[in-house]
């Protein structure tokens, strides 16, 4: 009996010796697999009555927000400690894809090489959607900075070459005048360069047709004139079956500071009076109407819908639900 136990212990204790030797083995392993260190292709689909949407990243940037925002520098601090951000914040930079069902609508472009190497996925996210840039009928733009329309281009040629352009001609008359570019600061040149480098070979090529304040372009689709942030700033309606899209392009730039405060205005603002006045009545329509919100700088996806905040100051974003879209 006293052997039995004697071998019945030694393989018991070779068993375990065995498992706890396999289970190393199988955390080393684990821990020794290399990083992927990338994401998954980053697109997001909703549906807008008969209309599907898709919010196409074109990347994120690292952004010195703290210093490019203007405001009560105390309360910058506090919004930017309870938003959990620090001084620079990576920023999202989001288009959208409107497939009306005749029209194939893609409404800003991202940045291509014009905001550095992390942008400029605008192209490979749009194919991984399951589209290509040739079946691009309207390219819509909010405005000329470079994060909007620096996709526009693609290694030297229309990235979109069958689509027409569309933009406010306030602000193809201010970023494409080279009287302005002269006149302009040194550090402001690279915007006026970007913005000609990426729209003048669709002027060239006979695909620019500007538009002037509030417009429908196609049905269901209207440009809203938002001036302030630039010259021909322009936000997007889309409708369709009774629901509604608001895209707001830079209203906004940093959610966690100007949803709770719509007065603090940005650096790149042309007319920073008008800028944070167009954002407050956009904020304040979109609470009351409880229609459906997207903007360029919003974490992607960047949709979501917008309440008064709790405390009556203010408002509050509330995150798109994700729908695993059938």
């Amino acid at each position: 009996m006293s052997k039995t136990l004697n071998r019945n212990t030694r393989f018991s204790a070779l068993a375990a010796a065995i498992l706890l030797g396999s289970a190393a083995f199988s955390l080393s392993a684990i821990a020794e697999a290399p990083m992927a260190k990338t994401q998954a292709p980053a697109f997001m689909r909703v549906m807008l009555g008969d209309f599907e949407v898709t919010t196409i990243s074109d990347g994120t940037v690292k952004l010195p927000m703290m210093k490019l925002l203007v405001g009560q520098p105390e309360q910058l601090a506090a919004a930017f400690k309870k938003g959990f951000l620090k001084e620079t914040v990576e920023t999202s930079v989001n288009t959208f894809l409107v497939n009306t069902g005749s029209k194939l609508v893609l409404i800003d472009t991202g940045a291509a090489g014009l905001f550095g190497p992390t942008l400029g996925n605008i192209v490979a996210n749009m194919k991984a959607a399951g589209y290509q840039p040739e079946q691009v009928d309207e390219i819509y733009i909010t405005h000329m900075h470079g994060d909007h329309v620096g996709g526009l281009m693609a290694t030297g040629a229309r990235a979109f070459p069958n689509a027409t352009l569309r933009i406010d001609k306030n602000d193809t008359d201010f970023w494409l005048s080279e009287a302005n570019l002269n006149a302009a600061a040194e550090s402001a040149k690279g915007g006026f360069k970007g913005a000609m480098a990426s729209v003048n070979p669709y002027l060239a090529a006979g695909k620019l047709k500007t538009f002037e304040g509030n417009t429908e372009l196609v049905p269901g689709i209207r440009a809203i004139a938002a001036y302030g942030h630039t010259p021909g700033h322009t936000v997007y309606a889309i409708e369709s079956k009774g629901e509604k899209l608001m895209l707001w392009g830079d209203l906004m730039h940093v959610a966690a500071v100007q949803f709770e405060d719509p007065s603090v205005t940005i650096q790149f603002d042309s007319n920073s009076k008008n800028a944070a006045e167009q954002r407050q009545l956009a904020f304040a329509d979109a609470a009351k109407n409880g229609y459906l919100v997207g903007a360029t700088h919003i974490a992607f996806p960047g949709l979501g819908n917008m309440r008064v905040a709790t405390d009556g100051k203010g408002y509050a974003f509330v995150p798109l639900n994700y729908s695993s879209l059938k």
